[in-house]
């Protein structure tokens, strides 16, 4: 789809003969929230990872912002993935040795930007996810909440176009799940990145603007799982 973010056609993943999925076609477009729901085991995370040049697919197509990502070596990918994704995951993967404000720059700094140009980025982020004032604590001192928040700031500090979201209210109690998820939303809308978010939550997948049920054979758009939309 032009003027689309993501665009896959025909993507199949197999282990040897062991088909995981097949078939998967699908755009995501800038600001847009796509939900990718489906069974355990269904190839969620993988899918996930194909996007972000992290995993191999077997065929098809994986294009984003118009960037072929099958045509890339490691080196390409990995040069792409700094400027270009954001993650956020379920276990948060912050560093436990550096402050708060640390690892929010860190996607700036690996990209080779100023301390002049990260500072005032990096509190600009913190008041964005609701943590101003707390830039100079170390994660051990943040709770499960504010630690995603942390996470998600990190992702979205350098203004990467397509943020990738695994399980990331999965290890929260549902109030605090739905904070994070708002500030998830709002920040990606605000930036007109695209969002994609694999979850096992109904509750989380009901906010997306669209859900994808992946099973082997493909994706199922908007399929009916009591999921409520705007």
């Amino acid at each position: 789809m032009s003027g689309s973010i993501v665009n896959i056609e025909g993507l199949a993943k197999r282990y040897g003969e062991t088909a995981v999925f097949s078939g998967v076609s699908f755009s995501v477009n800038p600001g847009e929230f796509v939900a990718i729901v489906g069974d355990s085991g269904v190839g969620k995370s993988t899918l996930l990872n194909c996007m972000a040049g992290l995993d191999h697919w077997s065929e098809g197509s994986l294009h984003v912002q118009g960037e072929d990502l099958g045509a890339m070596n490691d080196e390409q990918l990995a040069m792409w993935r700094r400027k270009s994704v954001g993650f956020v995951f379920q276990a948060f993967h912050v560093l436990p040795h550096l402050d708060v404000a640390q690892n929010i720059g860190l996607p700036l700094l690996l990209l080779g930007s100023k301390p002049a140009q990260i500072t005032p980025r990096v509190n600009a982020m913190l008041q964005a996810v609701g943590l101003e004032g707390l830039g100079a604590r170390l994660p051990q001192q943040l709770s499960g909440g504010q630690l995603q928040r942390v996470a998600i700031a990190r992702a979205l500090v350098h203004a990467p176009a397509l943020v990738l979201a695994d399980e990331p209210t999965g290890n929260l109690d549902p109030s605090t799940a739905e904070k994070v998820m708002d500030a998830l939303i709002a920040q990606t809308k605000a930036s007109g990145a695209a969002l994609i978010l694999v979850t096992h939550s109904q509750t989380a997948a009901e906010r997306a603007d669209r859900v994808l049920h992946l099973t082997a054979q493909g994706v199922k758009q908007d399929v009916t799982l009591g999921i409520a939309h705007a």
